[in-house]
């Protein structure tokens, strides 16, 4: 019998505290998508690469240097274990279990309550890719091909369709007419004209 498909969910992490466990070049990436998202991150572990220091020197994490113990996720809203070790990975997922805490150990899918996606990621335009933990190589060469499809402009774009929404909820008090403007916005040839006033004025600049 397959296992239930896996609920689809963009989280918001500002000022939540989150755990990780290990400090070397896996965690790395783990730990700077946590500080990107505004989580407020705690490391544990003996070691760290230079790059978590210097986010534990800044004061964009807080480092305690030393093993796991059960009582680090006292508080925590969301885990992960990035050691290379298989046991302390294990022991964090169980801890976690225990306490109802959400825990992803990297690269060993039968320990995780959540995935990591590919993601591409154009500003609060985001687009991410699960395969469920089955094969993610597969998600990184969607996610390649996806950047092709939608470049950095959409992030711009975005932020311009959002100001434009606003204004109509402000202006356009027929609930019809605005929906069908607001979705008129969002059309591909909306997009088009942006790009190509985007590139007019990047032409103009540049004179």
């Amino acid at each position: 019998m397959s296992s239930p498909p896996l609920f689809p969910l963009f989280l918001k992490l500002a000022g939540r505290p989150c755990l990780v466990v290990g400090a070397g070049r896996v965690a790395e990436q783990k730990i700077q998508g946590l500080v990107v998202c505004g989580a407020r991150v705690t490391v544990v572990a003996p070691g760290a690469t230079a790059a978590i220091q210097e986010l534990a020197d800044c004061g964009s994490i807080a480092w305690h240097r030393k093993n796991f113990a059960a009582e680090d996720l006292n508080g925590i809203f969301l885990a992960v274990a990035a050691t290379s070790s298989a046991d302390v990975n294990h022991a964090v997922y169980q801890a976690s279990s225990q306490r109802g805490i959400l825990c992803n150990v990297v690269d060993d899918p039968p320990y995780c309550d959540f995935f990591y996606p590919a993601i591409v990621r154009r500003g609060h335009f985001q687009i991410a890719i699960s395969t469920g933990g089955h094969s993610p190589a597969l998600a990184q060469r969607i996610r390649k091909e996806l950047e092709q499809q939608f470049p950095p402009i959409y992030g711009e774009w975005l932020e311009n369709l959002g100001q434009e929404r606003a204004k109509l909820f402000s202006e356009v008090r027929d609930p019809e007419l605005r929906r069908t403007l607001i979705h008129q916005s969002a059309e591909a040839e909306s997009f088009a004209r942006f790009a190509q006033g985007r590139t007019a004025a990047a032409g103009k600049d540049s004179l």
